[in-house]
């Protein structure tokens, strides 16, 4: 299939190159200063470039008709808009906070973890995410995720980056060096803690997350996730 990469970065380039091993054509390069020129030519586009261009990207990629994968995470203020565009252009569009296939195997152990754990009130609950210096929004899109998951299926209300009330979820956001991802959900007791976690060790699983999808969203039509991608629903 052609793919327009819409942001060229350091996982622009994995993609890529994944993407190529697979089989598939880059016909687009989308960077800050270049055109969508293009764009009307590809079978389908995956978006990781920065919050304030996604929306843009998202948008053209749907009314060219062109389905369009993304996986950049600050902009989800705009998310309902974009599920309004692609309902009216008869479109197809996925976006993910995480398109590793482990993480969104981990979202489900979660969601899981949460309905179990919701029936012990002795349990405080905290969550970590660590990743990369250059990361620009904190907390990541996976642990609000991972925190949405929870409130889903428990008496938990809201998470928080500061101190948190008896219906709030702490995250704690750090930002170390180069490290890709690392996700951790803590249940702790006077007694006992039950940990879970997920530790992404290179960019690979986020790229090969995306090709998969943006190769099962071809020929569909309609606001997708990741659990249509692998069948989890």
């Amino acid at each position: 299939m052609k793919i327009a990469l819409l942001g060229y970065g350091k996982m622009g380039k994995v993609i890529e190159r994944i993407a190529m091993e697979r089989g598939h054509e880059i016909i687009l390069k989308k960077e800050e200063h270049n055109t969508y020129e293009g764009l009307s030519n590809a079978d389908v586009a995956i978006d990781f470039s920065v919050p304030n261009a996604a929306v843009l990207n998202i948008t053209n990629c749907l009314n060219e008709n062109v389905p369009v994968i993304s996986g950049t995470t600050g902009w989800l203020d705009h998310y309902e808009q974009m599920v309004s565009l692609c309902n009216e252009t008869k479109g197809a569009f996925i976006s993910s906070s995480n398109f590793s296939l482990g993480v969104n195997i981990f979202f489900e152990i979660n969601e899981y973890l949460a309905k179990m754990m919701a029936k012990l009130d002795n349990y405080n609950i905290k969550m970590e995410e660590i990743h990369h210096t250059q990361k620009l929004d904190a907390p990541s899109g996976t642990a609000i995720s991972l925190a949405k998951g929870i409130i889903n299926n428990s008496e938990y209300k809201s998470w928080t980056l500061e101190e948190p009330t008896a219906d709030q979820i702490l995250i704690e956001a750090k930002r170390i060096g180069t490290v890709p991802g690392t996700h951790t959900v803590t249940y702790s007791s006077d007694v006992d803690s039950i940990e879970i976690k997920h530790t992404a060790h290179n960019r690979e699983g986020f790229a090969l997350g995306a090709v998969i999808a943006a190769e099962w969203i071809i020929g569909k039509q309609g606001v997708f996730t990741m659990k249509d991608v692998l069948e989890l629903k």
